[in-house]
């Protein structure tokens, strides 16, 4: 495996004969399974899920689609909350763990998140929950394809990396917190395997590039929230990867906007909260 920073092009797609999430689902599903449950909505490793936050609202009756569903937890307690609800995922190993823990009362689809397989103004509500958006090299592709399924005043909730956490090494230990790379470097973390085809990526956009890109697709940003670790939840052992409880006493390492796509000819605006 090749990897380091780099420029992904905005049309360049993982492999999947070696992409992370078509031959490492089960494994990931393995390592953080428990926490994430099999039909809980969760919304970051620090511990927010829906059932607390209530960022989607009431979801009785109402059309709605997981954008990066993976194994589709979050789809699945969308449905028992009675919504008429559609996961999909680019990754057949991800869709493939969802059929698996259960899709009877949803509808699952393989596709991309910037060609999305919907008539415009389908949907009541979107959401992504680390799905997609971290992974995607063109935020504005995904925002603009969301806009045009939502109906007009519908829901787009979605949570990705804080862009702060990015200036920092990629480890939960809050001795590493020193400044290792500018904010303003976009190039994204990239894996290759060793004859060039792209397994992995993770993308970097700083906090001024999702509200231009948001409001460039005509939402209206409602809230934007800095999760703190929970007390009594967080990821198994109080570690995911770069995230950590400790850590997360420090520093921001998720970002949630809460948005709503405005009408025709109005000006996105919104405000800004710090917590939930």
């Amino acid at each position: 495996m090749i990897s380091g920073f780099g420029v992904v092009p905005a049309d360049e797609r993982p492999d999947p004969d070696v992409a992370y999430w078509e031959h490492d689902a089960e494994d990931y599903y393995r390592e953080h399974g428990a926490f994430l449950g099999d039909d809980r909505l969760v919304w970051c490793p620090e511990g927010l899920d829906e059932a607390a936050a209530a960022l989607l609202g009431e979801l009785s009756g109402r059309r709605v689609v997981e954008i990066g569903c993976g194994g589709a937890q979050g789809s699945r307690w969308a449905a028992r909350q009675g919504a008429l609800a559609v996961g999909i995922d680019l990754a057949a190993g991800m869709l493939r763990v969802a059929e698996r823990l259960g899709a009877a009362d949803f509808a699952l689809i393989q596709c991309d998140a910037t060609a999305l397989p919907f008539a415009d103004r389908t949907f009541d509500v979107a959401f992504s929950a680390m799905g997609a958006l971290p992974f995607v090299p063109s935020l504005g592709e995904v925002h603009r394809e969301v806009a045009r399924v939502l109906r007009v005043g519908g829901s787009w909730v979605f949570s990705t990396d804080h862009p702060f956490a990015w200036v920092f090494p990629d480890s939960p230990d809050p001795q590493s917190l020193t400044v290792r790379r500018s904010y303003f470097d976009r190039r994204a973390y990239i894996e290759r395997s060793e004859d060039g085809r792209l397994s992995y990526t993770q993308c970097h956009a700083t906090l001024a590039d999702h509200v231009t890109a948001l409001t460039g697709a005509g939402f209206v940003i409602e809230r934007l929230i800095e999760p703190e670790w929970s007390k009594s939840g967080g990821a198994a052992d109080g570690e995911w990867g770069a995230w950590s409880r400790q850590r997360g006493r420090l520093v921001p390492s998720t970002l949630i906007v809460a948005a709503r796509l405005a009408p025709q000819g109005t000006t996105p605006t919104g405000g800004v909260s710090r917590r939930p």
